[in-house]
């Protein structure tokens, strides 16, 4: 999103956009989550560096929160792995106990 709003501040310099038009242009041109998320606050944006502001905002903290899922997920992943791999060599261990010797 900081790209994105870098790219639309180059191109808006040379549009002659004023701020009104500026605003209405850059929540179209942004992600529909993002969007609908900045127009759902009790005081919605009013001046476009607000919606630089808020959108880059709201998009580092949605990246946060999905590398944080995926953190997480990874780590039930790798706990329940080790729990099978446990109970796969106890279950060894055990059968080994309990066999017949030659």
């Amino acid at each position: 999103m900081e790209e994105f709003v870098q790219e639309f501040r180059r191109a808006i310099r040379e549009s002659g956009y004023e701020e009104r038009p500026l605003v209405k242009k850059f929540k179209w041109e942004i992600n529909g989550i993002i969007r609908r998320k900045l127009m759902e606050v009790k005081r919605p944006s009013r001046s476009i560096e607000q919606w630089y502001e808020r959108a880059v905002n709201l998009d580092r903290h949605w990246r946060e929160s999905r590398w944080e899922k995926e953190r997480l997920r990874r780590r039930r992943e790798i706990g329940a792995l080790a729990q099978r791999v446990n109970i796969s060599v106890a279950a060894s261990e055990i059968q080994e106990q309990w066999m017949p010797q030659p």
